[in-house]
């Protein structure tokens, strides 16, 4: 006995750092998108968001004015500049040619390939001198590493919360997301107390059917109902759409509260049917209140793959700009390479806004529901 006493303390523990763990392990990503979202762009793409509290380096290519516009200075004829458009910044080591050389110190004079030498102080001004009157119309390039100061903002926020039809692409999102998640639920509630309480030939066997379709990817089944639905006038729509996230996430839903609602007291269904109560009846006053956890739980999940789905928005509803979904829209701001990192963090932000507020309407009921649901069972 004291044995297993002493043990409590040490398990307890262990559960603790383990929960601890995976907090960990879930925020230091999401802070490190927030940090990212906040940063200047040009610092963004050279260094990363751990580093954002301190001077990050930036490596510079910058051209002399054409060397024929030197002017005379004593022996020398020379070109002078600066290499920062706003002559800002600390220089920590440079070269000067066409090709990279070593790295020189601020104000060291480097030799440049085509001849004369330069010199590039810490503000970022340099002085470029030869020996005879150059003719050459093409300025020299001068490679800097530069240190500068970190810099925060709120213009990628301003970039996405302000492009064109954004406005647009959340309400068409809103349009897509409520019905697909609704009508699921209804259906599925259904269903789910039919499997559970109403005896019928073949109930195991429509069961098994509903657990198997689990484990069948939805990439497999776009485009035959793309084609089935070009065949009834309801491609490229909201009711196709909608159709479809209702297919695809009927299996789960009706899995999950098929295990919630068979778990109920027997007692209760048997009394109610004593009284003379219809499965109709028995349904809506009853099941479906003492349901509602588990209801919960799936339209958590639900509304997050629908607001967040792309690829069954592009199959369904293609990329027409007066049916644009808020992930196609952000997918367009981030240009056809997709290298924008400065838009692709705020976008992350900015897309999950009412997925989060809808998680923490709900999130009460979310364990309640999957763990009545997961260990109980008829």
């Amino acid at each position: 006995m004291s044995t297993a006493v002493g043990q409590r303390p040490a398990l307890t523990w262990a559960v603790n750092l383990a929960v601890l763990l995976l907090v960990v392990i879930w925020t230091v990503p999401t802070f490190g998108i927030l940090v990212s979202s906040l940063r200047d762009k040009d610092q963004l793409a050279v260094s990363g968001w751990w580093t954002a509290l301190f001077p990050s380096e930036q490596s510079i290519a910058a051209r002399t004015a054409p060397p024929a516009e030197a002017e005379r200075e004593g022996a020398n004829w020379v070109l002078r500049g600066n290499v920062f458009e706003s002559g800002s910044g600390r220089i920590s080591a440079f070269g000067v040619s066409i090709q990279r050389p070593s790295e020189f110190q601020p104000g060291e004079v480097a030799e440049m390939r085509g001849g004369g030498t330069a010199t590039v102080e810490e503000n970022g001004d340099y002085v470029v001198a030869y020996s005879e009157q150059p003719d050459d119309t093409r300025g020299e390039r001068l490679f800097v590493t530069a240190l500068e100061a970190p810099k925060f903002t709120l213009a990628n926020y301003r970039t996405v919360l302000f492009s064109e039809g954004i406005g647009q692409s959340f309400i068409n999102t809103l349009t897509v997301t409520i019905p697909a998640t609704v009508i699921p639920i209804l259906i599925a509630a259904y269903a789910a107390y039919a499997l559970s309480w109403m005896q019928f030939p073949g109930r195991a066997l429509l069961l098994a059917v509903v657990v198997g379709l689990l484990v069948v990817p939805l990439q497999m089944s776009l485009i035959p109902l793309l084609r089935l639905y070009n065949g009834v006038g309801i491609g490229k729509s909201y009711i196709g759409i909608w159709l479809a996230h209702t297919g695809f996430g009927l299996p789960l839903a009706i899995y999950l509260l098929r295990n919630y609602i068979s778990g109920l007291p027997r007692e209760i269904i048997e009394s109610a049917k004593v009284d003379g109560a219809s499965d109709f009846e028995i349904f809506r006053k009853i099941v479906l209140p003492l349901s509602f956890p588990a209801l919960a739980s799936f339209a958590i999940f639900q509304f997050l793959w629908v607001w967040n789905d792309l690829l069954v928005a592009t199959v369904f509803l293609g990329n027409n700009e007066e049916q644009l979904v808020m992930t196609g829209r952000l997918r367009e701001l981030l240009g056809s390479r997709g290298g924008n990192w400065e838009i692709l963090t705020a976008s992350a932000f900015v897309a999950i806004v009412v997925p989060i507020a809808v998680f923490f309407l709900l999130q009460r009921y979310l364990v309640r529901g999957l763990l009545a649901g997961s260990v109980k069972g008829g």
